[in-house]
């Protein structure tokens, strides 16, 4: 279960992600974004090690999906993956990485598409998040992914020897569903600008 602290991040996730998301294939905002913290959820690392979180951030053309995590020190490998590094007021240096090139991640993400794991409110320590949904129609578990591959408004990851593509959206629609013939998914919800509250597909397994 990861504790959730009430203290300072310098520089913030939002102004980590301004500079980093105009840096993505699939990012079509402005330059220098104002970003708003939108919506999302966390995931509990089994070890207790990483922060695992799914955010949902907005601007006035469009709304992202970043999967992140934190770490206490740099992920070996992954320079090309380092959204930034952060001070937190009590765990002190934290290195932030987009989530997809971190295998806790996606090991978690596929955790909670098969039920093994439950998406978790993301400011409240031990809270359930009820507006995630999720469902699975597989055989078994999903053994293995391919690397993350970043196309034009996702992200996707082939499952070797299935047929099957795990995709994130990173470009969000309002109202989005998972397409015919996925065996699995998670929606969840965020805060449209204008301060309407839509869901959206966050993640799907589907045929290739």
């Amino acid at each position: 279960m990861a504790l959730i602290h009430r203290t300072t991040l310098t520089p913030t996730k939002v102004e980590l992600l301004a500079a980093w998301l105009p840096t993505r294939p699939w990012y079509h905002g402005p330059a220098a974004p104002e970003l708003v913290k939108a919506g999302g959820f966390r995931l509990d690392d089994p070890e207790g090690a990483v922060g695992i979180e799914f955010m949902v951030v907005t601007e006035e053309a469009g709304a992202y999906l970043v999967p992140l995590t934190y770490r206490g020190s740099p992920l070996d490998g992954a320079g090309h993956a380092l959204v930034g590094t952060m001070e937190h007021g009590v765990l002190g240096p934290r290195w932030a990485y987009d989530g997809c090139h971190d295998p806790v991640l996606t090991a978690g993400l596929l955790a909670l598409i098969e039920g093994r794991a439950e998406a978790q409110a993301q400011s409240l320590t031990d809270t359930p998040d009820r507006e995630v949904a999720r469902s699975y129609a597989g055989a078994g578990p999903v053994t293995g992914l391919g690397a993350p591959v970043d196309t034009d408004g996702s992200t996707e990851f082939a499952v070797p020897d299935t047929g099957l593509v795990l995709r994130l959206p990173r470009v969000l629609t309002p109202g989005s569903t998972p397409p015919g013939g996925a065996v699995g998914q998670v929606t969840g919800a965020w805060e449209q600008p204008d301060g309407t509250r839509t869901r959206s597909l966050f993640a799907a397994l589907e045929a290739r």
